[in-house]
């Protein structure tokens, strides 16, 4: 395996071990106060989250954990992170797990940095998003590719509506990517990132768009 930096805007730290440096890029933009979430509870029986948490602690800095994440990521439990991260004063939102984990942790950061609005005002368009706090994320998945997105995509439990929001503001800060990480990712949850990849390659593949564009193409074949 070949480690690499690669940044676009997102800084892409990649290869074996990326996740042993997060402390270390975390002190590097400044951050003390670190909101981590993450889903089902993979990232604890795996390890993963205490490796986490011992690098925050020895690198002295705070840190406080929401897990809980489900699948088309929940706006209630973004709301309660949104209020837990502002009690804790949070300076940065760390997703540990694949795209539903990221999309929150994106919710949470838009809603600390606007806490007069309520949440669900900026995914259903009655609220626009000016502003919002840094994003990270260790990957756990291959899927959708919100490690890098400006996208996210919320499901309002009282309505049963998913709905996604586009913004430059989604796009994470730092994404460390370790394949190895994904080797303990249940059956289930490999063939929907594997489905999920699929999906949005074909819809890049088959649009409407006139203008020849070989390049995606010629990567979607």
């Amino acid at each position: 395996m070949q480690s690499f930096e690669f940044k676009m805007p997102t800084e892409i730290i990649f290869g074996r071990h990326a996740e042993d440096r997060v402390a270390e890029k975390l002190r590097a933009y400044g951050v003390s106060r670190v909101y981590i979430v993450y889903g089902g509870g993979s990232v604890v029986r795996s390890g993963l989250l205490s490796r986490i948490e011992c690098q925050l602690t020895s690198a002295g800095l705070a840190f406080q954990v929401l897990g809980g994440v489900q699948p088309n990521p929940r706006v209630a439990l973004v709301r309660e992170g949104i209020r837990e991260a502002l009690a804790f004063k949070a300076n940065f939102i760390l997703a540990v797990g694949g795209g539903s984990v990221i999309d929150s942790a994106k919710a949470i950061a838009h809603g600390v940095a606007n806490p007069g609005t309520d949440i669900w005002d900026f995914w259903s368009g009655r609220a626009k998003l000016e502003k919002t706090m840094p994003v990270g994320s260790v990957l756990t998945l291959a899927a959708a590719g919100s490690e890098t997105s400006d996208s996210a995509v919320l499901t309002n439990e009282d309505t049963m509506r998913k709905v996604g929001l586009n913004t430059p503001l989604n796009r994470p800060v730092l994404a460390f990517m370790n394949p190895e990480l994904t080797f303990t990712v249940p059956e289930k949850q490999l063939v929907c990132g594997v489905s999920d990849i699929i999906m949005h390659t074909l819809e890049r593949y088959f649009t409407k768009v006139k203008e020849a564009n070989v390049f995606t193409d010629r990567v979607a074949e």
